[in-house]
C-alpha cells in the first residue's frame, strides 16, 4: 500500500484493485506551501492498480489551486521508518508494503513586510523550496521551477526569471508594476518538476498586495 499526505481532492484512474493505497493528502498542502490558510485533514482511500501508472491529484483550498502529476506503482520494498508507521496500516488494517507518494510540496518566502505587502515598481525577489513527505527516504530532486505573476486577476501572466540557489530551492525576481496597475494584488503560478518526472502546478490568486 502506498501513502500520500493529507486533504481532500479527486484522483483520476481510481479503479478496483486488490492493492490498496491510502491517500491522506493534506488539504492544507496549499497552505503549508504558503502558510496563509489552514484546513482540517481527512483520510481518504482509493483502490489503484499495482502496475506503474501516471496519476493526477488536485486540491483547492480558499481559492489556492494545486495539481500534482506523478508516477506510482506497487512498492518493491517498504519505505516507512518504524518511528512513523504507515497511516494505511493504522487506519485500514491491511497488510502490505507501504511508502509515501512522491508529491512535490512548495514552501514560500515571499519577502513581504509586516503588513504582507511588497514594494511596487521594481524587481522583487521571492524564494520557493520544493520538498517531500518526511517518510520518503530517497525523494527525487526538484530540477526545474517556473514562476509566473499576474497583476490583473489572472487574465494575463508574465514569466519571472528564476535561479537555482541550492538543492530544491530557487529564487525568482518578479517585476512589479506601479501600485495602481495591480489593484487586485499579485497572483502567482508556480510549476515545479523533479528528476523523476513528477510535477506540481500551484496557482495563488492573491499572494500579496503592493504598497
Amino acid at each position: 500500500m502506498t501513502e500520500v499526505g493529507k486533504g481532500t481532492a479527486p484522483m483520476n484512474a481510481a479503479v478496483s484493485s486488490r492493492w490498496r493505497r491510502m491517500v491522506n493528502l493534506a488539504a492544507s498542502a496549499a497552505v503549508a506551501m504558503l502558510a496563509l490558510v489552514g484546513c482540517k485533514a481527512d483520510v481518504i482511500s482509493y483502490d489503484l492498480p499495482s502496475e506503474s501508472a501516471r496519476y493526477t491529484f488536485q486540491a483547492e483550498t480558499n481559492g489556492v489551486k494545486t495539481a500534482w502529476e506523478y508516477t506510482s506503482d506497487r512498492p518493491a520494498k517498504p519505505d516507512t521508518p518504524t518511528s512513523q508507521p504507515c497511516i494505511a496500516d493504522v487506519v485500514v488494517k491491511e497488510t502490505g508494503l507501504c511508502r509515501p507518494e512522491p508529491l512535490i510540496f512548495l514552501r514560500y518566502d515571499l519577502g513581504l513586510g509586516l503588513d504582507n505587502t511588497a514594494k511596487a515598481s521594481g524587481l522583487h525577489p521571492i524564494t520557493v523550496t520544493g520538498y517531500y513527505q518526511d517518510r520518503l527516504s530517497t525523494p527525487p530532486t526538484v530540477t526545474d521551477l517556473r514562476v509566473e505573476a499576474s497583476f490583473d486577476g489572472g487574465k494575463t501572466w508574465k514569466s519571472a526569471g528564476t535561479r537555482a540557489e541550492s538543492k530544491n530551492t530557487f529564487t525568482a525576481r518578479i517585476e512589479h508594476p506601479k501600485r495602481d496597475k495591480a489593484p487586485e494584488g499579485v497572483a502567482l503560478r508556480i510549476t515545479a518538476t523533479d528528476s523523476a518526472g513528477n510535477n506540481v502546478k500551484q496557482t495563488i490568486p492573491q499572494a500579496y498586495r503592493l504598497r
